[in-house]
């Protein structure tokens, strides 16, 4: 091939993990017609609760692999619909299976349920605070499971700990990067460790989405998603998967999730896997905007500190580079001044919307100590600098130009009111 053809090639393909793989993942495009017979470009929705079966206790479409071989007779036991989600996302994730839940939340809770009463929890300090929240107010004094809220920055210290306090650790919770503050965690690292202690190593991927990490190829053994977030895009599904790529853990997650019964609708499925196939395509331009104006909180006056991975100035920066295949669109930053000042920041804003959530096509922006982590302790929130001067940002595609701007102007407002 040309060179020169080569080289524009590359730079359309910035990542390892390309367009092809979010759209085709799965093979409805087959013509063969077992999987999909209408050849529609679009995979149909299905509303069927029930399915008509071929003798009791025989359900038809058992070839179908949306089905996973086992045919469809109820909606919460498997939905065509769903499973086309699910198998798309397992391809986006390198995983062989997935399963798909009504939300995050729900598919977190999932996780637990894999473990036996008695169990350890090993979970990183700085973790989702509705994360938290189940995880101490809900499964601890419930299923006498325990969890400890660690800094997974000293390995070693914690290698120890699994000998004594930590010894009957069966899971292994991260996320990487964590929401708010962004701290990383070496997954590859982490994932040795509970595999030499007999645990599973599970990794909330929503900060990066598929498109800027792959935890299973760092050695994870589970990898969960808000889909609501970036899968999605578009602030219009609540949803959540969990991905792996063993067979034992996935039969008990599907046993799971058919028990249960927290499964998506079949449209929330259709306009997940719809917004997953133009994730690479909005994971590029949020993250550009996110660097640029990372770069111009840094220098901003109204500014204390920014928290971003692809800032030199991120303390794991190098990690970072290492581990990710970008650094996403999440950033977080303390402004000056106190709770009044960032206060007028978010109500300032114009172009950014002041809302929870993240990982939508518009920009976001919270208060995480008075939003999305008031549920975490005072005292964990100071520990880990979660103030009422932090702001987290989620940064959509709109144009770059605007969104500084906006930022700039807010930052001003609240500055003249020290």
């Amino acid at each position: 091939m040309d060179p020169d053809i080569e080289k524009v090639i590359k730079a359309a393909d910035p990542y390892r993990l390309t367009g092809t793989r979010y759209l085709h993942g799965t093979d409805h495009f087959d013509n063969t017609g077992v999987h999909n017979p209408t050849g529609a470009v679009v995979y149909p929705i299905s509303l069927a609760t029930t399915f008509r079966q071929k003798s009791p206790g025989v359900p038809t479409n058992v070839n179908d692999p949306n089905s996973f071989g086992v045919g469809y007779e109820y909606s919460r036991t498997g939905n065509p619909t769903r499973g086309e989600f699910e198998r798309a996302m397992a391809s986006a994730e390198s995983a062989r299976y997935c399963c798909a839940f009504a939300s995050g939340s729900s598919a977190v809770t999932s996780v637990i349920h894999l473990l036996e009463s008695g169990s350890n929890v090993l979970c990183i300090d700085d973790v989702y605070g509705g994360t938290q929240r189940y995880f101490r107010k809900i499964v601890s004094p419930s299923m006498n499971i325990h969890f400890s809220f660690v800094d997974f920055d000293n390995i070693d210290e914690i290698r120890e700990k699994m000998k004594g306090s930590y010894k009957n650790t069966k899971l292994i919770w991260l996320e990487s990067p964590t929401n708010p503050t962004l701290k990383l965690s070496d997954i590859r690292q982490i994932a040795n460790l509970a595999h030499d202690n007999g645990a599973i190593l599970a990794v909330d991927n929503t900060f990066c989405s598929p498109y800027f990490q792959s935890p299973l190829e760092l050695g994870a053994d589970i990898v969960v998603h808000s889909v609501t977030k970036y899968i999605n895009g578009h602030s219009d599904v609540v949803s959540g998967v969990v991905c792996t790529n063993s067979l034992n853990l996935s039969d008990r997650l599907r046993f799971i999730q058919n028990g249960m019964g927290a499964v998506p609708s079949p449209f929330d499925c259709f306009l997940a896997h719809r917004g997953l196939k133009t994730l690479h395509i909005r994971m590029e331009a949020s993250s550009r905007n996110a660097y640029a104006i990372a770069l111009f909180l840094e220098k901003h006056e109204g500014v204390n500190k920014v928290l971003y991975p692809g800032l030199p100035s991120h303390p794991q920066h190098e990690l970072a580079k290492r581990q990710q295949h970008g650094y996403g669109s999440m950033i977080t930053f303390y402004c000056k001044g106190s709770r009044k000042q960032a206060a007028i920041f978010l109500e300032q804003l114009k172009v950014f919307s002041l809302a929870e959530s993240l990982g939508a096509v518009e920009s976001l922006a919270e208060s995480p100590s008075l939003m999305t982590h008031a549920s975490v302790p005072e005292e964990e929130r100071k520990k880990l600098g979660i103030d009422d001067s932090l702001i987290r940002l989620s940064v959509g595609i709109e144009s770059c130009s605007d969104l500084i701007k906006d930022i700039d102007n807010a930052l001003k407002a609240a500055i003249e009111s020290v």
